[in-house]
């Protein structure tokens, strides 16, 4: 059985506002709720117009108190931007209002520019071993854990849950891959970043992975975007917005989701093509057969039984529909 979930950016469409993409959220949160979707991942991005998710902790309050059965998580918080105390006391206070519901997806990344991740925590140093520090001292917050002489032995993560929010790492290099086979915690691969390198770090971190308190045995999820129509030639439209969009997020264009017909007119250079091919590794296009057979395949491929699914179309209603499309082809099961 395959696991779809989503991860939402909150993206903003040109000439529209951050407001109606949020709310946007909230609306495709409660209905891929209804639809039997198994878990809702918010994003963190900063100092990028076209996005308006830049505090996945304050969305996931709302969006779990809107919703009743489907998990709600980051995807992710970007841990060097933050104190590990606070992500641990904020994601102690959603498993206290929401127990057993929470994901607490962690990347290296620092969501933006360097600039910017340099204002959100001038002591960044943008270190590996540092990041690694971070997980640990988080992990010990979240278990109250505390060797002798430890800063967890002197402060405590309140308030004080009895349960536990998912750990996750995020990666779209593979790198942190290891860590999350390291520290017993599930892994979700981007390959909506990056088209290449899934099926290795995939099988790097199961072949390293040592079971944890929280995680007997690996699991592993992939991210890609997923664009699903009634029609090919719908379809086709889709990608084609999305083509530009990704291409446009390549050059630091930040205009927002332009439409159809705004791109359609548009002849795209042979160095432009090359990376529209390549960036189509990053995205399932077609009918409701032609891409459930595609993501069977990437399951199958990559040995793992959740898809994590990110859609962004112009129009709200495509949106939905692709979303909609999708649960019926795998008979998702409908909550009430």
């Amino acid at each position: 059985m395959i696991r779809l979930s989503v991860l939402d950016q909150s993206p903003i469409r040109k000439g529209g506002t951050a407001s109606q993409a949020v709310q946007e959220t909230i609306e495709l949160a409660k209905l891929t709720d209804r639809l039997g979707y198994h878990r809702y991942w918010v994003s963190e991005h900063h100092n990028i117009l076209g996005l308006a998710g830049s505090s996945p902790e304050v969305l996931i309050s709302h969006l779990a108190g809107e919703t009743k059965g489907i998990r709600m998580g980051s995807g992710g918080i970007m841990l060097p931007n933050h104190s590990s105390l606070k992500v641990a006391e904020n994601f102690r206070m959603l498993e206290t209002l929401f127990p057993g519901r929470i994901d607490l997806g962690l990347g290296r990344a620092p969501g933006g520019d360097r600039l910017t991740a340099a204002i959100l925590n001038p002591s960044n140093s943008f270190v590996q071993n540092d990041f690694i520090q971070q997980l640990m001292d988080l992990r010990d917050f979240l278990t109250d854990n505390a060797e002798p002489d430890s800063i967890q032995e002197k402060v405590k993560a309140i308030p004080v849950a009895e349960t536990c929010p998912e750990l996750w790492i995020l990666t779209s290099s593979g790198e942190s891959a290891l860590i999350a086979a390291h520290f017993g915690m599930a892994l979700s691969f981007a390959q909506f970043i990056n088209p290449t390198g899934g099926y290795a770090s995939i099988q790097a971190y199961k072949e390293r992975f040592q079971p944890s308190e929280a995680l007997s045995i690996p699991h592993a999820s992939v991210g890609i975007f997923v664009l699903c129509a009634d029609t090919k030639e719908k379809a086709e439209e889709l990608q084609a917005v999305m083509d530009r969009q990704l291409l446009n997020i390549e050059k630091g264009i930040s205009e927002g989701i332009l439409s159809y017909e705004e791109i359609k007119p548009y002849v795209y250079s042979d160095m432009e093509r090359v990376r529209l091919l390549h960036n189509r590794g990053r995205m399932i296009v077609g009918t409701p057969d032609t891409v459930k057979k595609r993501i069977l395949d990437l399951t199958e491929e990559y040995g793992i039984d959740e898809v994590v699914v990110s859609t962004i179309t112009y129009d709200f209603k495509d949106r939905v529909r692709s979303y909609e499309l999708l649960a019926e082809t795998f008979e998702l099961e409908k909550r009430l």
